[in-house]
């Protein structure tokens, strides 16, 4: 540990992405995002929207990735309108999606315990605390989602309600690694500091970068019409996976970095002896 704290934090990071495979975990996430989270995604801007015939989801790409016309007008057409989605709003429907969350948690989970340096958690309590922890993102989503765009505001106004919405998404940074990581409660005032890390790169890095790539990315795929969305969205979706992935190590680092060197000691090495650790339980 003292020869880590030696090292630049973006050296330290780097090694830690290297360590654990970073490259490939983010390819996983991604996959996850666009089977999982999207649908979600989508079936819930439609029920808030009353599944209303004159409105598409693809309106939460456009207004989280700031797109306008003529590129505006493919998203939405991509997706058609909420009206569409009506059928799948059932409990056999959302649950089908929701039930897929838990596999999903569960591969965060091994993630972020690669990235703390901790045993895996037991089967049990990883689909427990996994299944909490996605219910918890699913509510960090639509909270985001109400506070940055539920009111129609521009200038100063506005940018007071995007930063008002990084809030939740701090707090759910912070909860993570107490969810899903071995003793992730230990040296919980710093967990704070690391759930920085996740407003910096998942609330605001790729937000802004997805403002100024996205639209690009969308014009590499046109011809192709939906295919060339969906494509274009998966695409996307890997950034965002390897971005979870940066932000589980530079969460890592910063919490290493910060805590007292006896509780990092004891947190890394308590559990060293259990079978799966090398693996992060993935």
């Amino acid at each position: 540990m003292a020869e880590t704290r030696k090292l630049r934090p973006a050296v330290a990071i780097l090694q830690r992405f290297i360590e654990i495979d970073g490259g490939t975990l983010g390819i996983l996430v991604s996959v996850l995002l666009f089977t999982t989270v999207i649908p979600l995604m989508l079936l819930g801007f439609s029920y808030f929207h009353d599944f209303a015939e004159n409105i598409s989801p693809g309106t939460i790409w456009i207004r989280e990735l700031g797109l306008v016309y003529p590129i505006s007008d493919r998203v939405r057409a991509a997706f058609g309108d909420s009206a569409g989605l009506r059928s799948n709003w059932t409990l056999i429907g959302v649950a089908g999606f929701l039930v897929w969350g838990v596999p999903m948690a569960v591969a965060i989970a091994g993630i972020f315990a690669r990235a703390w340096r901790r045993a895996p958690l037991e089967l049990v309590p990883r689909v427990v605390r996994g299944s909490a922890w996605f219910v918890l993102y699913l509510a960090m989503m639509a909270c985001r989602e109400r506070i940055a765009f539920g009111t129609d505001h521009t200038g100063l106004t506005k940018a007071l309600f995007f930063t008002a919405a990084l809030v939740p998404v701090w707090i759910f940074w912070s909860l993570t690694p107490v969810l899903l990581v071995r003793d992730g409660g230990r040296g919980f005032s710093y967990l704070a500091l690391a759930g920085l890390a996740g407003v910096v790169i998942d609330g605001t890095c790729i937000p802004v970068a997805g403002r100024l790539v996205f639209p690009t990315l969308l014009e590499g795929w046109n011809g192709f019409g939906p295919m060339g969305v969906a494509m274009a969205l998966l695409t996307w979706c890997g950034v965002i996976g390897t971005g979870w992935v940066v932000t589980a190590c530079v969460g890592a680092v910063l919490w290493e970095r910060n805590a007292p060197s006896k509780t990092v000691v004891e947190s890394q090495t308590r559990d060293l002896s259990r079978d799966g650790f090398d693996r992060g339980g993935l």
